[in-house]
């Protein structure tokens, strides 16, 4: 027997249209690429991503054909992000930090139609467009003054004289709610990358389910600051929960460096933020030597690489900001767990309490989740056992676009790469990837641990653990340490410090080795692949 329920299929079109009709005064900030502030609300963005399903629908794309976008966050990307999926096409999000060449692989691979793009990532653009011959359309996401006299680029417009001539009058079709609606690379630090290719119905029940109370807690009462790139997994699915609860939202653009994050903040009442923990090194970095302070920021949600205890105490000790800690991937659209407290925790001493915001949290609604040994055998919740993470859900990936590197599940579940504890509440901890863990005779190092040891000492700006061969333990850690501008501190005094801490005798670093900088990936992450190509030549004190 089945239910007597209206059915509505789950769309993306239907967000932006709530959002249009409930929340229509809504206010969306910009800090544009020409460097000025542009407001205006969410009836306008469902206004203006009408016009643009219209000027799709001019250039002849047929359903599921690739939009592609080059762009920083900002109001004419999240217009896409409505308009493109709404009319049916795909919105392809490209990450500008990739190499031209990868780029362009990606246009290639993806069979992009349209690519639009900010002014500034032109020379990009330029270097590439020759080598793109699926792309049809070429649009800058500016005026139509804006454009260079010649850019090189063979018909190329401008987005609003594009979408200019349209009528913002525009009937959604009723798509089948499995329908492919965006998709999004893997950075590709191994191989070309591959692509997840998300659905309307995948996509809406993300957005349901980061907006819940345990998550993200969004609510029409928040001023929302995505710091995470709008080009990295749809900047977290917050545009989507954002029409859905009629919050206000504000995008940095391309200025992220910490004052510039900063003044936004303050001056747009930001109450929550969203990023990467290099962006929140830089922007607590600017605020501690003039002793400022947030206003209303009261809560952020950090991912996308583990959260150093010390940031998590200088937000919630010196300024008052909630952290959350959080953990996704590509693959999974990308939230898979959230760290918020139970209420039987809120009574536990603050050290207590820490230790559970260390974890990346628990499952939101959507997502299973279990650890497996060796043996591929389930492991138990008891915070001891650690094995490989394994996920499934309604927006986690069955296969990659164009079936690239195969059937990726075993049994139905799919293998983050992630090695992993969970305890009795449901909490769950990286430990390190699997490609990272240090196996040291028989035992396992968390590299994830060390380096937050050297990230609590004071003179520390960012620390990076890899394994080095030993003739007799197999692999022994070794921390290569970026030092804070204007500090110092030496191998002897931070392996000293090591001591200090609760970390078994043979856990320590073998040696600190002293970097100018941390090989960062296109998303903010680590490249430990790239550091230990840097140091093939490094050998173990006492070693040969």
């Amino acid at each position: 027997m089945l239910g007597l329920m209206q059915h509505q299929p789950l769309l993306i079109s239907t967000l932006i249209e709530f959002a249009d009709r409930h929340h229509g005064d809504g206010e969306i900030v910009s800090r544009r690429v020409e460097g000025d502030i542009h407001r205006y609300t969410w009836r306008d963005v469902a206004a203006r991503s009408r016009r643009l399903a219209r000027a799709l629908d001019g250039e002849k794309l047929a359903p599921g054909e690739r939009v592609a976008t080059i762009a920083w966050n900002g109001y004419r990307h999240l217009e896409l992000y409505f308009g493109v999926s709404g009319s049916g096409r795909v919105l392809h999000t490209i990450n500008p930090r990739l190499h031209p060449e990868q780029i362009a692989w990606i246009v290639g691979h993806a069979e992009d139609r349209v690519l639009c793009f900010d002014m500034s990532f032109l020379p990009i653009v330029q270097a590439v467009h020759a080598k793109c011959p699926t792309v049809r359309k070429w649009v800058a996401l500016c005026d139509a003054d804006k454009l260079p006299a010649d850019s090189g680029i063979p018909g190329l417009v401008s987005y609003e004289s594009w979408i200019a001539a349209q009528p913002d009058s525009y009937h959604w079709p009723e798509l089948d709610e499995n329908t492919a609606s965006s998709m999004c690379y893997t950075s590709g630090t191994t191989g070309n990358p591959k692509a997840a290719l998300y659905s309307h119905r995948s996509t809406t029940l993300h957005a349901y389910a980061a907006a819940l109370p345990d998550v993200m807690n969004l609510s029409a009462r928040d001023s929302v600051l995505p710091v995470v790139p709008m080009f990295h997994v749809n900047a977290w699915g917050i545009p989507y929960s954002a029409a859905l609860t009629g919050c206000k939202l504000v995008f940095p653009g391309p200025a992220l460096d910490g004052k510039s994050v900063y003044e936004l903040i303050e001056a747009e009442g930001v109450t929550y933020a969203a990023g990467v923990p290099t962006v929140w090194q830089m922007l607590l970095g600017h605020m501690k030597p003039a002793g400022l302070k947030f206003s209303k920021l009261n809560r952020t949600v950090i991912g996308g690489s583990a959260c150093p205890p010390a940031m998590i105490s200088a937000f919630q000790d010196d300024y008052g900001v909630q952290v959350l800690h959080a953990w996704g991937m590509t693959e999974m659209s990308p939230l898979g767990t959230l760290c918020t407290l139970k209420n039987k925790h809120l009574a536990l001493p603050p050290e207590q309490q820490m230790k559970i915001r260390l974890k990346q949290g628990r499952a939101i609604y959507g997502v299973d989740m279990k650890i497996v040994g060796d043996d591929g055998k389930e492991l138990p919740w008891d915070g001891k056992a650690f094995g490989d993470l394994y996920v499934k859900g309604p927006w986690v990936v069955r296969e990659y676009f164009k079936g690239e590197g195969g059937d990726p599940l075993v049994d139905g579940w799919f293998p983050t790469g992630d090695v992993a504890t969970i305890d009795a509440d449901g909490y769950m901890q990286i430990t390190d990837r699997s490609k990272d863990v240090i196996k040291s005779g028989g035992e396992w190092i968390s590299s994830i641990d060390i380096e937050n040891i050297a990230m609590a000492h004071p003179a520390v700006a960012m620390a990076a653990c890899v394994g080095m061969p030993h003739p007799k333990w197999d692999e022994r850690p070794v921390v290569a340490v970026v030092k804070k501008p204007g500090a110092e501190v030496s191998k002897d005094e931070l392996l000293d410090f090591y001591k200090t801490k609760t970390v078994a005798k043979w856990q320590v670093p073998d040696d600190v080795i002293f970097v100018d900088a941390i090989p960062l990936g296109a998303t903010g992450k680590m490249l430990k692949t790239k550091l230990r190509e840097q140091l093939k030549d490094y050998r173990l004190p006492g070693t040969s």
